[in-house]
């Protein structure tokens, strides 16, 4: 034997007596995932699952929203098998679930309590009654205002305002001179951006996205009244450079007390009220998402979700900690170290039975009314061919959505008209759609 055998074999028993080796193999989970608050905390808190299990280490991929949409689209469509969980929402996983590229998640532990998550958010994670991936957390898009600015103005907000009104209040809270903006609103270009709220604007507006023959109307008289009414509104009354901002900027903008109004999701009312987050933590108020002819469509329904690609190769740990990071258990653990009102909104019916969480939640009622009151089958006051608040679930969307949001993102900008981006995009998403054989030939 070589002297390197012999030292070799001199380690390995050194190793073994000292204690100095893992007594068995670690499992590495990645996790893809988006880089807003509640999923920070599930990072953080996190570190409570790898010390009941020492033999799982958690590898964390975070990214912003459009970069984490086309790292896990890459990945999941080329079988590449990067991620072990993914963070994907209402629109990614019943098309995925429908390739066969998520485990389908079956015979769960009684102790999960599928029964308690919401009836209508576990219908979007589904595909024919299978389910494809938990919730982590669900949303409606609401209505955000600063209290003591509507009062030192004399200004109520209605339960159910309408765009209309929103627009003649921002115009009377906007004081650029004292750092106040009238309204913030999403204008960073993403179907998942300034898409989300556009469309539930022109929802609001009477509008849709295709006809029943798929015929897309984003040329349409809705469209150009909903659009028009946006950037003029933002351009006039909202903060600069709003073509930059998406949630994250527009959530740090209110929490310094520069919006008077904000309209997006109700997940924020845990982050617009935490006093170590907020400078206004008790000068937010809480009312729906913006109607105008119509209050069909005009609040969002989404579900930030975890799933387990098909591709990796460890299905039981990954299963393991996405129970965990969805259950009942981890929400007691986010209200014992952030608050009760910092538990995960939307998912569980058991939550909204809890007295405490209703009593120490002022956003509690209108995200649970948000939430349930959103009817993804039927987003129009026209008939439509799609499934879908802000969305349409089929695999062209991401595209065209992304495709029109950059060009209204240009308007909002001052780089070009409304009505002429909203000619050209009309074009432009007709011929995708023909190229994915949405039209008869003939």
């Amino acid at each position: 034997m070589t002297r390197l055998g012999h030292a070799l074999i001199t380690v390995l028993g050194l190793g073994l007596l000292l204690g100095t080796f893992p007594a068995q193999a670690q499992t590495f989970l990645t996790i893809g995932t988006v880089n807003n608050g509640d999923m920070v905390r599930m990072q953080l808190l996190a570190k409570e699952y790898e010390a009941k299990h020492p033999d799982v280490r958690l590898n964390w991929v975070v990214l912003d929203e459009n970069t984490l949409r086309q790292r896990l689209t890459t990945d999941i469509t080329t079988n590449g098998g990067q991620f072990d969980v993914i963070t994907i929402g209402a629109y990614e996983a019943p098309m995925w679930g429908r390739q066969n590229w998520l485990t389908e998640l079956k015979n769960l532990p009684a102790s999960y309590g599928v029964d308690d998550l919401m009836p209508n958010v576990r219908k979007q994670l589904s595909v024919d009654g299978r389910l494809y991936a938990v919730p982590f957390y669900s949303e409606g898009s609401i209505t955000y205002y600063r209290t003591d600015l509507f009062a030192a103005k004399q200004l109520t907000m209605p339960e159910e305002p309408t765009w209309e009104q929103i627009r003649g209040f921002a115009e009377k809270l906007h004081d650029p001179s004292r750092g106040i903006y009238g309204i913030c609103l999403r204008g960073k270009a993403g179907w998942g951006e300034n898409m989300a709220l556009v469309t539930t604007m022109v929802n609001a507006f009477g509008g849709r996205w295709f006809d029943e023959r798929w015929e897309p109307e984003i040329d349409s008289p809705e469209w150009h009244k909903a659009v028009n009414f946006y950037v003029d509104m933002l351009s006039k009354f909202g903060p600069p450079g709003p073509s930059s901002n998406g949630f994250n900027e527009n959530l740090a903008l209110f929490n310094a007390g520069k919006c008077g109004m904000w309209v997006d999701a109700s997940v924020a009312g845990a982050f617009v009220t935490d006093r170590t987050q907020s400078q206004v933590p008790d000068k937010a108020g809480f009312a729906k998402a913006p109607r105008q002819v119509t209050a069909k469509g005009s609040s969002w329904l989404w579900t930030w979700a975890l799933a387990i690609p098909a591709s990796s190769r460890k299905q039981e740990a990954a299963l393991d900690f996405i129970l965990w990071a969805t259950s009942q258990e981890y929400g007691g653990l986010v209200a014992q170290r952030y608050g009760i009102s910092a538990m995960p909104p939307g998912t569980r019916l058991s939550t909204y039975a809890n007295q405490a969480y209703l009593e120490a939640t002022p956003f509690a009622k209108v995200t649970q009314e948000a939430i349930l009151t959103a009817d993804p089958t039927s987003p129009s006051i026209k008939p439509v061919p799609y499934v879908g608040v802000q969305f349409a679930t089929i695999p062209e969307f991401q595209a065209v959505a992304s495709l029109v949001g950059r060009q209204i993102s240009g308007a909002l900008a001052g780089n070009t008209q409304v009505d002429k981006i909203l000619h050209t995009s009309q074009g432009a998403v007709r011929r995708t759609m023909k190229r994915a054989g949405y039209y008869d030939p003939k």
